[in-house]
């Protein structure tokens, strides 16, 4: 026992070590990997305590309770009547799972739900950044489904069943390309094989306009001035975006991304052709997003999920419900 005692301390210090360094920003961090990690580890430890602790634990209270019988049954004999032993507390005290199986083996239900339900069903994100204004707000905490696109394998995250394909309007997180460790949400604008051009801030796909018409001017409280306000169908929904007549329409600082050479670059804007297995995103604050026309297009492989709920925002309630 002394054995498991050290080395669940030196297990947890080991997972309290990284989510500290991850904090702190020494490490980039993966929280899949964690919650895979804290499943397996407190699901042998659970194994372990249904099928060898609890049972040896279990056989000691017994031996005990036998003896405490044997040695009533001895005093009896002798015309002794007072016991000096508590058999019941002393049971108990056999009984009673130690504490490293407390923080391991008590804590595998609830860490196996989170996980599956986080990897398979629905995942939580809190919206960091106004690059969605006026569909999210910062501050939004919002829920992705994870099977609409199909499932998939935690951290390798292999595609197990098919799903459905992104729609040109679906709201997505997704992996960012540059660097995959982060989470990113943007609108779908272009799916594989579209042109997709958005010159002097207007939206063409595959040589169409976007239907669009104007709404009042939209108040951001954060930057404490209006933006002008459309709304915008892209699929069979409509809706809002922003746009700031300040900003010229010309995308400055666009990387070397893959397949750089499907997008033509000029002052008015940018057209690209859509590679197979990839997609185009763009913000729906359009001035105010780094989005797929600065670090290009979205591989299949990286989406996470389709964003569809706001299920709280602390400065805000009237923000819960569905969104599109």
């Amino acid at each position: 026992m002394q054995f498991m005692q050290i080395l669940t301390s030196l297990v947890l210090a080991g997972f309290a070590g990284y989510i500290g360094a991850w904090y702190f920003g020494a490490i980039e961090g993966n929280f899949a990997l964690l919650l895979f990690l804290a499943t397996v580890v407190t699901g042998a430890y659970w194994l372990a305590e249904r099928f060898y602790f609890l049972p040896s634990r279990r056989r000691a209270a017994q031996a005990i309770e036998d003896a405490a019988v044997a040695r009533r049954a001895e005093l009896d004999r002798m015309g002794i009547q007072k016991v000096d032993v508590d058999v019941q507390e002393a049971k108990g005290q056999i009984l009673m799972q130690p504490w490293w199986l407390d923080w391991t083996a008590g804590l595998f239900p609830v860490i196996v739900a989170v996980f599956f339900l986080r990897s398979f069903l629905f995942e939580p994100f809190k919206i960091p950044s106004g690059s969605m204004i006026p569909t999210l707000l910062v501050g939004d905490l919002i829920l992705v489904n994870k099977f609409t696109y199909g499932l998939r394998l935690p951290v390798i995250n292999t595609k197990i069943t098919e799903g459905n394909k992104p729609e040109r309007g679906d709201v997505l997180v997704f992996r960012y390309p540059p660097q995959p460790s982060m989470d990113y949400i943007k609108r779908v604008v272009g799916v594989p094989g579209d042109e997709v051009a958005y010159i002097n801030k207007r939206l063409t796909i595959n040589g169409k306009a976007v239907d669009t018409k104007a709404l009042p001017d939209f108040f951001e409280e954060d930057a404490m001035r209006y933006f002008k306000q459309f709304e915008e169908t892209l699929g069979d929904k409509p809706h809002r975006l922003l746009n700031n007549p300040d900003v010229p329409a010309f995308v400055q600082g666009a990387s070397n991304f893959a397949y750089r050479e499907n997008c033509r670059y000029s002052v008015e804007g940018v057209a690209c052709k859509v590679p197979e297995g990839h997609y185009f995103m763009m913000g729906d604050n359009r001035d105010n997003s780094l989005d797929s026309r600065y670090w290009g297009f979205v591989p299949e492989g990286n989406i996470v999920g389709k964003a569809f709920f706001v299920w709280m925002n602390f400065g805000n309630l009237k923000r819960i419900g569905s969104f599109h």
